[in-house]
């Protein structure tokens, strides 16, 4: 298809959940003098934290750099999983047997967490469990995959089980795969109205969120802290910096410890039902072998593909990933390729050096951050754990908080290396390893 033909009529480059939901347009909020609790961030992780405190009497304000619900909670792809990415035996060598346990155990909590909150709440947010199919892009990693399923896993009861290639039309439309696995208890979100949804009820439990209200500096008193902000000064008990993919100079031992990555994603114009469900039978979230991963699944009402990923050595603008990514979709999927693009935009996840999140407390600063692109369930569990911590409700700590959280010599925030990285992750997915 031309270039220039590519994009559908009205093509946008902001994310096609605000279309159900944009960010919300508020009242101006008065600044306060003072609150108990200051949360930076208003994603999932600083929501959640916030829902906590302001729900435990604790005055509470959150605030945030860029318009209420701007961030990378409303431009994922909207895929929950158990959200940890090291295998147990990785987990047990760097850790130990305990903590390795734990740390699986605080996965499979985030996925129980979201999805009772979503039901206890009433979040009308498509959320739904719907399985994931992981598919092997070549055919050495299917019998991995397949020897994995055979394998009880020590912590999960994951009840994943494989496909071979025989079998994979009834999973998926198209021959780039040598079979997957299903993983039937992964969920799929409407992820803008997830974020909606949160923030109604942190309104409710009477927080004050002010947006376009970015964090100057954060000074520490006694007792409490000094938060400076663009609109003025503010005198806070305690504060929950939850900046994850955005965190800056605001708090530099956390912006030495995440690696900001553009995560791009596009949708298609609406595609015609027999199309769509000749491709894509169910209703599954998706995934692929590759170190350097597409995620994709069709929105909520079938209507559209939804297909991410990492396609540049360097963040660029969505127009050109859009193209990039659209070339990826294709390459599964052929019946697409004349398929035009109604929006294309990018979102920030915030990495760690050991792929791990991470959450803490430094006397009366709190961090959650570093989901490593899994985000939707962790983000919101690890904002939960902060806040109840901060208001006084959690005594133990989570297996995140008993681990080191690392960085790299001369790593200050700028991840000069993401190239060089993405061309080898590129190569290790051209032979398989």
């Amino acid at each position: 298809m031309d270039r220039d033909a590519l994009f559908a009529s009205g093509f946008k480059t902001t994310p096609y959940w605000w279309e159900a939901s944009p960010p919300m347009r508020m009242a101006e909020a008065d600044l306060p003098a003072e609150a108990d609790v200051v949360v930076v961030g208003a994603g999932y992780t600083g929501l959640n934290a916030a829902l906590q405190t302001a729900r435990e009497g604790l005055s509470t304000l959150v605030i945030d750099a860029e318009e209420i619900g701007g961030g990378c909670s409303t431009r994922n792809g909207g895929q929950v999983s158990t959200s940890i990415k090291p295998g147990f035996a990785i987990l047990k060598r760097r850790y130990g047997e305990a903590i390795a346990r734990t740390v699986l155990e605080e996965g499979q909590a985030s996925l129980d967490y979201i999805t009772l909150l979503v039901a206890d709440e009433q979040i009308d947010c498509d959320f739904r469990e719907v399985g994931r199919f992981h598919g092997a892009h070549m055919p050495h990693l299917y019998e991995k995959l397949e020897e994995e399923c055979r394998t009880p896993h020590p912590v999960w009861k994951t009840d994943a089980y494989p496909v071979p290639k025989s079998e994979m039309a009834a999973e998926l439309g198209t021959e780039a795969y040598h079979g997957g696995v299903v993983y039937p208890h992964h969920c799929s979100v409407d992820a803008g109205k997830y974020h909606a949804g949160l923030l109604s009820r942190v309104l409710a439990a009477g927080a004050v969120v002010k947006g376009h209200c970015p964090a100057v500096s954060i000074e520490r008193t006694r007792p409490g802290f000094i938060v400076t902000t663009a609109k003025g000064p503010v005198r806070a008990g305690k504060v929950i910096v939850a900046t994850n993919g955005y965190s800056g100079p605001l708090a530099p031992w956390q912006q030495r410890r995440i690696i900001p990555i553009g995560s791009y994603v596009i949708a298609t114009e609406e595609l015609a039902p027999d199309l769509v469900d000749r491709l894509f039978p169910t209703d599954r979230i998706l995934s692929d072998t590759r170190k350097l991963v597409y995620y994709y699944r069709l929105s909520p009402d079938r209507k559209r593909v939804l297909f991410g990923g990492r396609v540049s050595l360097s963040e660029t603008d969505p127009k050109k990933s859009a193209v990039k990514l659209h070339r990826s979709m294709t390459a599964l999927f052929p019946d697409l390729a004349t398929a035009r693009i109604s929006h294309s935009w990018m979102g920030f996840v915030g990495y760690t050096f050991d792929t791990l999140a991470h959450c803490g407390e430094d006397d009366g600063l709190f961090h959650a951050m570093g989901y490593c692109g899994s985000g939707v369930g962790m983000a919101s569990y690890l904002g939960m754990r902060m806040g109840a911590k901060a208001a006084g409700q959690e005594k133990t700590p989570s297996a995140f908080e008993r681990i080191a959280f690392p960085t790299r010599p001369l790593y200050s925030g700028n991840p000069w290396f993401l190239a060089p990285s993405v061309l080898v992750y590129r190569m290790r997915d051209r032979l398989g390893v």
